[in-house]
């Protein structure tokens, strides 16, 4: 079994393995399960009590003894739909309520919102947060300048970031600097020819905001992502105008 599934229903490593030492033993004392589990009687207990709590397991006294027993393992199907419906109330929340009252604590002001990554980790960012602000518009549709260069480090921390877009129905407009470049589904191209060395760079703009990666020395990629309306309105006015040209 994968521990991982336990883990997402707030069950510990022990707890899974005193769960599974009960389900083989039955109605146990705290003294036979815990040799069984090997582990330490009163870690053993520790845990029971709280695997009592989540609803796992179920405490039967007889006589002076303590004796556990393992709830039913359709249990967990039903913690995990607890938790489902727990986290589905709260994304409801953090949209309805949470979020526009965070909001409401920024000062109003125009000022961009400039925000620096770095890494493979800092472009991966980035890129999801292209998917995920897009994908919330009712046009799905952002463009991009991509130099040739810059190409073959892009997609390096997310390579699926094409299929991820098809999958949610977002089209991108690209005006590639440079030969090369992939077709895929939902997405058109032009080309700009250049003589000589280009740097490498790539610009996303995807109202309200516009991202700027490029590579620094040994290929490092750097991101600069502007939250702002305005300069997004700006650079889709130059993007828009320059593709009706090409």
């Amino acid at each position: 079994m994968n521990d991982k599934i336990f883990e997402q229903l707030g069950l510990s490593h022990r707890e899974v393995i005193l769960y599974r030492t009960l389900l083989t033993l039955g109605p146990s004392s705290i003294r036979n399960i815990a040799e069984q589990a090997g582990i330490n009687r009163g870690t053993a207990y520790e845990c029971l009590k709280e695997m009592q709590l989540k609803g796992v397991v179920t405490y039967l006294p007889k006589g002076k003894r303590r004796y556990f027993a393992p709830r039913d393992p359709d249990v967990l199907l039903q913690m995990a739909e607890e938790k489902r419906q727990s986290l589905d109330s709260a994304i409801e929340q953090l949209k309805s309520r949470v979020i526009p009252d965070l909001n409401h604590l920024r000062p109003d002001f125009s000022a961009a919102n400039v925000q620096f990554y770095e890494g493979d980790a800092g472009i991966e960012l980035v890129l999801k947060d292209i998917l995920n602000t897009v994908s919330s518009q009712q046009q799905r549709e952002y463009c991009v300048f991509s130099s040739k260069p810059i190409r073959p480090h892009l997609y390096r921390p997310f390579p699926n970031f094409t299929n991820q877009r098809i999958q949610k129905g977002i089209g991108v407009r690209v005006i590639a600097i440079g030969d090369g470049g992939e077709d895929a589904e939902l997405s058109e191209r032009k080309w700009i020819r250049t003589e000589g060395p280009v740097d490498a760079a790539y610009i996303a703009v995807y109202p309200p905001k516009c991202a700027i990666i490029s590579l620094a020395s040994e290929n490092y990629p750097t991101a600069v992502v502007i939250d702002s309306a305005e300069v997004a309105a700006a650079q889709k006015i130059v993007f828009d105008t320059l593709w009706g040209l090409l």
